[in-house]
């Protein structure tokens, strides 16, 4: 795992979430682009929690592609539709993240491509360099 920084100097996180994860040199970066809820099938759950999961999923299957895992997660950038999609969103987020706890940022936005999506999540990962 890829040391984290929460200094005691300044306030906890709101959640499960370092403040800082620093990469160190030989590490190769992995950039995911927004990841929307929708299944292969292009169908949308209405909930947001299923949603995110979906996300979450797609993350995964992006990471392991690279040869990374849940374990290489640096950052995740999240965007939810509303304030009563927070909780949904976290829930899909905790249970993806287990007890790792990558920077990570949430924020409100107005809308996305389509109205049946309520949250987009990105992520940046970093594994160890290939031999």
């Amino acid at each position: 795992m890829l040391p984290s920084h929460t200094p005691a100097t300044i306030r906890a996180p709101f959640a499960q979430y370092a403040h800082g994860i620093e990469v160190p040199a030989g590490y190769r970066l992995l950039v995911c682009s927004g990841q929307l809820g929708a299944r292969p099938d292009d169908t949308v759950p209405e909930d947001v929690e299923a949603q995110a999961d979906l996300c979450f999923s797609n993350i995964a299957e992006i990471l392991r592609s690279a040869g990374m895992s849940v374990d290489d997660l640096v950052r995740l950038n999240a965007f939810v539709t509303g304030r009563e999609h927070l909780q949904g969103y976290m829930r899909a987020r905790d249970r993806f993240v287990g007890a790792r706890k990558p920077a990570s940022t949430l924020m409100i936005v107005s809308g996305f491509s389509r109205p049946e999506f309520k949250v987009e999540v990105e992520a940046l990962a970093a594994g160890k360099a290939r031999p």
